[in-house]
């Protein structure tokens, strides 16, 4: 490790970094010279968090055209988005999940999980928004402020979502926008990714990979891969990468996986694409949906640990069992078993709750890599936390989105 130069007060700061304050309070660490940040200060490895009120004559507000929270002194007409309290903040206990007290659970709902949040300035990327929990994650998001990309296949759809966004609250409308993302697709996902970098948008606060598919006849895509597969794990892989730009410290990643990725088959070592992309012969839609499932708690580790010293927030999460989703539109058997199921499961609002508190709760800040299920930390299968596995998925991943790339370029 790097030794610090010497200082006078151990709490000064080493040339190149710097202090800030994310909207809730907490304070940032950032190295500008390897672009990298943390949540501890990098000479007491102590965190700190803002309290207390503004001090006398200053004001937060938000500014529509920076698109982001700015502090206002009344007095001396000062403009600047730093906290004044900044030079203020008091050393916390570094945050440990075993901390963290919990507040909702599986009754909880998306909206409850929200209240009293202004999410004024944020921005949330979310595949498969049109329906199911998706739609009540945007839904939700939206109705506290939060600027929405519905990132799904169907305009008709996607437009339908934001005018029953729009018929609760009229001013969300201007916040929420379709943009076509279609996950069977590599080549459509790279446009989607030009499409997200011409908007000018400039960050991505909740990027929340939620769409999948459930019960599918064996099929492939254009790209020749098993579509479970595909849809659920790589074009998102491939998403989250080809967006790293807009991401840093006040970033958060959520991944929508399932229990049922405890029931996955795939093998310790030597994985290969046969495994994850089966011939028809050894295809059955309920494994490769479980092993999908796996591939995305795999694959939220393994990017916590790569994007650790940026400070971005990753975690995976269970959002319920045997939701009443549009998932099981593919097969009647599931339809039908969906159906008899309904009275005893969550219902959409309380299935996006574990979402919505992965993305957005206070006191998961500094903390990455956990598994969610009824909006609290839960362990994850002993195959998910296997880092070889996880590293080989990466590798097998990175591989064929390599081979896609290749095959463009002849």
């Amino acid at each position: 490790m790097m030794a610090m130069p010497d200082s006078d007060s151990e709490d000064e700061l080493p040339p190149g970094w710097e202090e800030r304050a994310t909207d809730d309070g907490v304070v940032c660490y950032v190295n500008q010279q390897s672009k990298t940040s943390q949540w501890t200060h990098p000479r007491t490895g102590r965190s700190k968090r803002i309290t207390g009120d503004l001090p006398l004559g200053w004001e937060k507000y938000y500014d529509e055209h920076s698109k982001r929270f700015m502090f206002h002194n009344k007095e001396t007409q000062q403009r600047t988005n730093v906290d004044p309290r900044l030079a203020f903040a008091v050393e916390e206990p570094t945050q440990n999940i075993a901390q963290v007290r919990q507040r909702f659970d599986s009754c909880s709902t998306a909206l409850q999980v929200l209240h009293g949040k202004d999410l004024h300035g944020r921005l949330a990327l979310i595949t498969g928004a049109n329906c199911g929990i998706g739609f009540e994650t945007a839904r939700s998001l939206a109705l506290h402020g939060c600027e929405i990309i519905l990132a799904c296949r169907n305009r008709s759809s996607a437009e339908s979502a934001i005018d029953r966004i729009a018929q609760e609250r009229p001013a969300a409308r201007s916040r929420c926008r379709f943009i076509p993302l279609d996950l069977a697709s590599l080549r459509a996902v790279q446009q989607f990714v030009r499409d997200i970098k011409e908007s000018n948008i400039s960050h991505i606060d909740y990027l929340i990979l939620n769409a999948g598919v459930f019960a599918l006849p064996y099929t492939k895509t254009v790209d020749g891969l098993e579509t479970t597969f595909q849809v659920s794990h790589l074009s998102h892989f491939h998403l989250t990468l080809q967006l790293e730009a807009l991401f840093d410290y006040k970033t958060r990643i959520v991944v929508l996986s399932s229990e049922s990725h405890r029931f996955a088959n795939l093998p310790l070592e030597n994985l290969s694409v046969n495994h994850l992309s089966p011939p028809p012969e050894k295809y059955w839609s309920m494994m490769a949906y479980n092993n999908a499932k796996l591939c995305n708690v795999l694959f939220a580790q393994e990017l916590a640990q790569r994007w650790k010293q940026r400070g971005i927030s990753v975690f995976s999460v269970h959002p319920g069992n045997m939701v009443s989703t549009d998932l099981s539109r593919n097969y009647w058997f599931y339809r039908l078993l969906f159906a008899i199921v309904r009275p005893f499961t969550k219902s959409l609002q309380q299935a996006a709750a574990t979402t919505i508190y992965c993305a957005t709760a206070n006191e998961l800040t500094g903390l990455s890599g956990l598994y969610f299920n009824n909006c609290f930390f839960c362990e994850s299968s002993k195959l998910s936390k296997c880092s070889t596995l996880q590293e080989n998925l990466w590798q097998v991943s990175e591989n064929l989105i390599q081979e896609f790339l290749a095959e463009q370029r002849q």
